[in-house]
């Protein structure tokens, strides 16, 4: 049985959108493979999925800290734009956490390592980030493990 990568689906999306005249779509999912191109040509290794997930994940950090400043510049044409993006880069990743499967998975690991004080934030997030990789970001789990500590 032949499993498709997500590279594969990437390059069979960029040809959708090629033919479906996807402007959008295209300009991101190129992003997305020039990224990994990028990254395999520099470390010379092939990225397998969650690679990949880790690099769609960042192209989303980075959008949204975009849409940021284009809300407070009220840049309507970069704000719909940005937006799109989002919404494209975000159908790759896996589904997100909701706030409660979040808050459980945080003190599942504050109560392992015994953490009670912000300076414990470091242990915390050097272990959720890798449990929730791409299906929840690093703004989310800070603000949530701060509700849990003093």
């Amino acid at each position: 049985m032949n499993v498709m990568t997500l590279k594969d689906k990437l390059m069979d999306d960029l040809k959708e959108s090629m033919k479906n005249k996807e402007q959008v779509r295209k300009s991101v999912v190129t992003l997305i493979r020039s990224a990994v191109k990028q990254k395999e040509v520099d470390e010379r290794v092939e990225l397998s999925d969650e690679d990949v997930l880790a690099i769609i994940a960042k192209q989303v950090k980075q959008r949204k800290d975009a849409l940021e400043e284009f809300k407070k510049a009220q840049r309507e044409d970069l704000i719909l734009q940005t937006e799109q993006e989002i919404d494209i880069l975000t159908q790759y990743l896996p589904k997100q956490l909701t706030d409660d499967e979040l808050e459980s998975i945080i003190q599942e690991i504050i109560n392992q390592i015994g953490a009670s004080t912000m300076k414990d934030m470091g242990k915390i997030m050097g272990l959720a980030t890798p449990k929730v990789q791409g299906r929840a970001d690093g703004r989310r789990i800070n603000e949530i493990a701060k509700k849990f500590l003093n």
